[in-house]
């Protein structure tokens, strides 16, 4: 189950990092971790809905692994 987590979120990451290209082509990874920094990203409703997708999965996998401890 992990796994397959983990599969998601580095798809979902690389989807994310995509987008966020499409509006900042110059965006890098390490930039997406603080969106806010970017008001071209902060506003754009694509990329947010894509963000917070990125946002559920993570959450799923912490809840995940918090419930096996």
């Amino acid at each position: 189950m992990l796994e397959l987590l983990d599969e998601l979120i580095n798809g979902q990451k690389k989807k994310l990092l995509e987008c966020g290209r499409r509006i900042i082509p110059y965006i890098t990874p390490e930039d997406l971790l603080q969106p806010n920094d970017f008001p071209e990203l902060e506003l754009h409703p694509h990329f947010r809905y894509e963000e917070g997708i990125l946002d559920g999965l993570q959450v799923a996998k912490a809840a995940i692994l918090a419930s096996k401890k």
